[in-house]
Order: C-alpha cells, then structure tokens, then sequence
C-alpha cells in the first residue's frame, strides 16, 4: 500500500503539472498576467504563489520547517514577472524542487514528523496538504485559461458531448488495475 502510496502522489503532482502545463501552452504574456477585478489573482501571480509555496516547503523539508524566513508570501501576490518565459521558468523551478524531494523518499519515511510553521506532519500528511492545495491553484489556472480562451480554448478533459465515445474506449479494454493518468 504505501509503495503505491507515493507512486500515485507522483502521478498525481505529475497530473496536475500538466494541466497547468496544457494551460500556459495555450496562453500569450498578456493573458498570462489579465487580472478580470482589481486585486483578483491573475495565472502569473498563482503560478508565482504555487512555485513560492513549493520552494519553501520542500527545499530540505526533512530537516528544516517548510515555511522558510527567506520566503516573503505576500510577495508572491505582486505580479514581478517580465516575460512568458520567466513565469515557465519559476512554475518549472517550484514543480522540480517538489519532485527532487518526493521521488527518493522511501516508504518507511512516510510517519516521520516534518514541521510546516512549527505544525508536526507526517510525510504523508504534508504531502497530502501540499497535493490538495496545488490541486485548488491549477484548478484555478485551467479556469482563468478557459474563460481567457472562450471557444478557442483547447479541453484538457473529455470535451463536451464526447463522453459516451471516451466510455466505449475505455470499457472496450480489459479490466485493470492502473493509474487514471497511464493513459492521458
């Protein structure tokens, strides 16, 4: 169970990676950083809130607290960003930090207490913590995305009206035990 444990957490970070990935893909600069009411969360300034929460909480998170003294949250909400390529580069640099740190745990690490803010975690306790709040600001991405795209937005799911064809696929193999992201 706990092998499968961090095999599927993989999967999952890795899930939600690509969708914001599809996301940015789809978008120019501009559109990057839109904000749609004053004070609102452009897709620039979650990626660089994503990115700073991964940076703090999984840079020598066995040894050290994961909310890091150099990192300045609020800062995170001011959009500094210059260039499309600037926000790829700091999304990508948040996502590596938390896969260099996740992919050589081993599973009898999985109980050891880590701290976030001086709050005792499990390993899988924060990696739970860590996986649902990624989960809420790439939702919000691929939102902004759509609403930023209208009809040219390409889906990232089973588009609409197609759900029965994506069914007949997938009922036509046989069954099994895998991953739902095997096959994206």
């Amino acid at each position: 169970m706990e092998t499968s444990y961090l095999e599927s957490v993989i999967k999952q970070f890795d899930y939600y990676k690509s969708l914001g990935d599809k996301t940015l893909e789809q978008l120019n600069f501009g559109e990057i950083q839109k904000e749609f009411v004053k004070d609102s969360n452009s897709i620039a300034i979650i990626v660089k809130h994503i990115a700073g929460n991964m940076l703090s909480r999984w840079t020598n998170f066995l040894t050290e607290d994961g909310e890091k003294t150099w990192r300045h949250r609020d800062s995170e909400f001011i959009d500094s960003f210059q260039t499309k390529a600037e926000v790829l580069l700091y999304w990508n640099k948040g996502w590596n930090c938390l896969f260099d740190a996740i992919r050589p745990l081993q599973t009898n690490q999985l109980g050891d207490i880590i701290y976030i803010r001086n709050q005792g975690h499990t390993i899988t306790e924060a990696i739970n913590r860590q996986l649902a709040h990624y989960a809420y600001h790439v939702g919000q991405i691929v939102f902004l995305g759509k609403l930023l795209k209208g009809n040219e937005w390409v889906s990232l799911s089973i588009p609409k009206g197609q759900s029965a064809t994506y069914n007949q696929e997938k009922f036509s193999k046989e069954k099994g035990r895998r991953h739902f992201t095997d096959d994206l």
